[in-house]
């Protein structure tokens, strides 16, 4: 495991170098299925430099990864590759963006880093060795009063199929008097419930690779991570909820309450 540590912290510091030299910069910008879901050139750039440098020391290991998708071989293990995440904030030079690997192996996760390299920030976990921010533990806040939390949530391009409209549920944390904000990245949103800047934090359709490394990493700081139902949760579930879990149930208890 010490090997692949190396690997992926090395990947992750490579791509934050590319996504930083770009950042501000000029770039070529296309849309992938609606006109606000962006893809650039940086995040090719980003991917490919990743991929490179897993297949130079893991070859046989299969990758997940946002634009070129699954690239599949006969291996229990699988990388889980965003090369940015929050590709819209980078094409607008807002420095809330990151790069996000993950190693999964089998059913477990393994590893997993976070990198934001505007703000210097490292966020990583190994299972069962806790979770770190620039090489210092971190662990989620103590807050136990749901009327006193502080959450963040995103909105999909593309709104699900599910019980109730997504509005509807801001509608009722907002009702409650609660401050929320929309980061723009769901890695880093995870990474900062897992710090305890944020006491909770939903989403809906997500996918494997935006949430993978910073579920690892609420999990090692404390945190309590689900889908909509309370049930155990796998990264290739459409519904996150990650919180402190102290206001889970609450935070539950007000995604599922049915409008009148």
């Amino acid at each position: 495991m010490a090997d692949m540590k190396e690997v992926l912290l090395r990947a992750t510091a490579e791509a934050g170098k590319i996504i930083q030299f770009y950042f501000n910069g000029t770039f070529k910008i296309n849309n992938k299925g609606s006109v606000n879901n962006l893809v650039t050139e940086v995040d090719k750039l980003s991917e490919d430099r990743i991929i490179e440098i897993i297949r130079e020391n893991f070859p046989d290991h299969s990758i997940i990864s946002e634009e070129v998708g699954e690239l599949l071989k006969p291996s229990d293990y699988q990388w889980i590759i965003d090369p940015i995440d929050g590709t819209v904030n980078f094409a607008h030079g807002i420095p809330i963006c990151c790069v996000s690997i993950a190693l999964k192996y089998k059913d477990d996760l393994m590893l997993g880093a976070v990198y934001n390299p505007m703000m210097n920030e490292l966020f990583f976990a190994e299972k069962g060795e806790g979770a770190t921010l620039n090489g210092i533990p971190i662990s989620v806040s103590t807050k136990t009063d749901f009327k006193q939390a502080c959450l963040v949530t995103g909105f999909p391009y593309k709104w699900p199929e599910s019980k109730e409209h997504p509005i509807k549920v801001f509608e009722r944390f907002i009702m409650e008097g609660l401050p929320i904000r929309r980061l723009g990245s769901a890695a880093i949103d995870l990474c900062w419930v897992a710090c305890g800047r944020f006491d909770g934090f939903w989403e809906y359709n997500l996918s494997s690779w935006d949430v993978a490394a910073g579920y690892l990493i609420v999990q090692e700081a404390g945190g309590v991570i689900t889908n909509f139902e309370g049930s155990p949760y796998n990264v290739f579930e459409r519904e996150t909820l990650a919180t402190n879990g102290h206001i889970h149930e609450a935070m539950l208890e007000a995604i599922n309450r049915r409008s009148a």
